[in-house]
C-alpha cells in the first residue's frame, strides 16, 4: 500500500504499525500504579506536535525531538484526567505513534486520509494491546485533542460495537474536532453527552470567535455536535464567565504557569454547532498556525475550560461507579 505525497506525483511507502510491546514506545505506560477500585484507566491520544518536511509526513518514532515534543504536548494536559498524578490516582496510558505533521492539514482533507491511515493504525494497535495486556476490565476515560480526537471517533467507530467495552466507558472526550450526525446515526455506539454525569458518550467542542463562520475543523457549512463545558447544555443556553471555574496555562511539564478565573463564558451556536467564545480577543489569543484563521480557538480548547473539565472528568467518574 502507498500513499500520494502533497502534490499527488509521487507515493511513499507506508511503515510498519508500531511494535506496543515495547515499553519505548509509550510516552506514559503506568502499569506500576495501584489498580484501585475507585479510580479509571485513561487512554490518551497525544494532538499535533510534528511539524512535517517536505518528504516527511508522519512523525517517525526514531526521531528523539520530536518525541520529546511530543511528550510535552501529553503532559500539558495530563492535569485533567488524572490530576493528583499519584500511584492512587488514575492509571494513565498514552502511546507514541506516527502522527501526521502540520503539512498534512494543508492538503485537501481527501489527501490528509492516507497519513492518517498510518496514524490510526498505531492507535488502534495500542489501544488493542492496552486492552489485552493492561486495562484487565477496568473502567476506560478515552481522551485525545485535536488530531488525538480524530483518532478517538475512529477509536469509537471501529472498537466500541463491542457492548463488553462499551459497558467499560467512562467517557470519550475528543476536544477539539468535528462529530456529526451522520456519524452518529451510522454508528449508534458515537453517543453524544446529553449532560454533565452521563456516561459511555463522547464530550466533544470546537471553540471559536463569535464572528468565525468556519474553519479546518468545522468547515463553513458543516455542523457538529457539541456540548458546553461551562454548562453541560447541548443547545445554545449561554453560559456566563461566572461558571467558569479556571483556565489553566500549562507548560510542556504539565505545570499550571497561569490560572484565570472567569476568563470567557461560552455559547453553542444552533447553526454551526461550535462553542462561541465571546469574551477574550483573536489578537490576545493567536491560532498560533496558519492552517487556522484569526478567532479560532482551536489551540485553547482545554486551556480555557480546564477545570471545568477536570472536575467533570471526576464527576463522570463517580456517576460511573454509582451507576454500578
Amino acid at each position: 500500500m502507498t500513499a500520494g505525497s502533497r502534490s499527488g506525483s509521487t507515493s511513499v511507502a507506508v511503515p510498519a504499525v508500531t511494535d506496543y510491546a515495547q515499553v519505548s514506545n509509550w510516552a506514559y505506560l503506568e502499569t506500576d500504579a495501584a489498580a484501585t477500585d475507585a479510580d479509571v484507566d485513561v487512554f490518551f491520544v497525544c494532538p499535533s506536535t510534528f511539524e512535517g518536511t517536505d518528504d516527511t509526513f508522519n512523525m517517525p518514532l526514531s526521531d528523539e525531538q520530536a518525541k520529546e515534543r511530543f511528550l510535552g504536548a501529553v503532559n500539558m494536559e495530563k492535569g485533567i484526567y488524572d490530576p493528583d498524578g499519584t500511584a492512587g490516582g488514575n492509571r494513565f496510558f498514552a502511546p507514541f505513534y506516527q502522527q501526521i505533521g502540520f503539512n498534512v492539514y494543508e492538503m485537501p482533507e481527501e489527501g490528509r486520509e492516507p497519513y492518517l491511515q498510518i496514524a490510526y493504525a498505531d492507535v488502534r494497535a495500542a489501544f488493542e494491546y492496552f486492552c489485552a495486556h493492561y486495562n484487565d476490565g477496568r473502567p476506560i476515560v478515552l481522551a485525545g485533542f485535536s488530531q488525538g480526537a480524530d483518532l478517538c471517533i475512529r477509536l469509537m467507530k471501529d472498537c466500541f460495537d463491542d457492548p463488553a467495552l462499551q459497558d467499560r466507558l467512562v467517557a470519550c472526550y475528543a476536544i477539539g474536532w468535528r462529530v456529526t450526525e451522520e456519524e452518529v446515526e451510522k454508528f449508534p455506539q458515537l453517543k453524544m453527552a446529553q449532560g454533565e454525569r452521563d456516561t459511555g458518550v463522547i464530550v466533544s467542542f470546537n471553540s471559536e470567535s463569535p464572528a468565525t463562520t468556519g474553519s479546518l475543523l468545522v468547515p463553513a457549512g458543516t455542523k457538529t455536535l457539541a456540548i458546553n463545558p461551562l454548562n453541560w447544555k447541548t443547545d445554545g443556553t449561554f453560559a456566563d464567565k461566572a461558571l467558569n471555574e479556571g483556565a489553566c496555562f500549562t507548560d510542556r511539564t504539565g505545570a499550571i504557569v497561569e490560572e484565570v478565573p472567569r476568563l470567557t463564558g461560552a455559547y453553542i451556536d444552533e447553526e454551526r454547532g461550535t462553542l462561541k467564545v465571546p469574551d477574550v480577543s483573536s489578537d490576545d489569543y493567536t491560532p498560533g498556525l496558519s492552517i487556522f484563521e484569526p478567532g479560532v480557538f482551536h489551540r485553547f480548547d482545554f486551556q480555557f475550560f480546564y477545570r471545568n473539565l477536570q472536575k467533570n472528568v471526576k464527576d463522570r467518574t463517580a456517576a460511573f461507579f454509582s451507576e454500578r
